[in-house]
């Protein structure tokens, strides 16, 4: 019982994790122009995301432009497309033999090869946090130290987004999810209590129950 309880709540973190992560990966908020000394005051705000830029205005007006080409990117956005992409598709992996191995569903009949195959859906998702996480604080380290670069004009000094806020929560909730799906395998074959049955009162020859069972 206690082996599927962390089977449902680690499949549940896993999940929203996940989702997480593809909220992540789609929003222009990776990065975030800083209001600096005499960039206080400014007209608009920029936003720089995996995919798009965008630029919204202090009427409230937003205009987005798509990333042209691939190879033009700095490395550390070209390696957070290929990672957050890989952790996403990992996820559907997971979700898969997660959802394969769980007592819940039929898809086997081997008690065994379930626990074994929600141990191997675990690893996947702790793989998938590892993925996202990488990216995460890479940027986050050069946003930092591009931030106190004095040679770094202020109009070009950027802040940690919303984005990486949300990786971040959507990577512990992959690592915690993971790890108790993997923890769910090492608490035995997941079986019903055993049933005790009561023993069989015999009758005598003269129709009566044996003594023996009376206290």
């Amino acid at each position: 019982m206690f082996a599927a309880c962390l089977e449902v709540l680690g499949m549940i973190l896993c999940v929203a994790g996940w989702l997480l992560v593809m909220i992540a990966c789609g929003l222009p908020t990776w990065k975030v122009n800083a209001f600096i000394e005499g960039n206080i005051v400014v007209a608009q705000t920029i936003w720089e995301g995996l995919w798009m830029s965008c630029v919204v205005q202090s009427t409230g007006h937003m205009q987005c432009k798509i990333h042209d080409s691939v190879l033009a990117l700095a490395q550390d956005l070209q390696t957070a497309r290929a990672l957050t992409v890989i952790s996403a598709l990992l996820g559907v992996v997971g979700l898969t033999v997660t959802v394969a191995g769980a007592q819940c569903t039929n898809c086997l009949k081997d008690e065994t090869v379930k626990r074994r195959v929600v141990y191997a859906g675990g690893v996947i998702y702790i793989l998938c946090g590892l993925f996202v996480l990488v990216p995460l604080c890479w940027m986050a380290n050069n946003i930092i130290t591009d931030f106190h670069n004095p040679k770094v004009p202020p109009a070009q000094k950027r802040e940690i987004g919303a984005s990486i806020y949300i990786g971040w929560a959507a990577a512990a909730l992959l690592l915690s999810g993971g790890t108790l799906l993997c923890c769910s395998f090492s608490q035995g074959p997941r079986s019903p209590f055993p049933i005790k049955l009561a023993p069989t009162k015999t009758i005598t020859v003269s129709g009566e129950f044996d003594k023996k069972h009376y206290v």
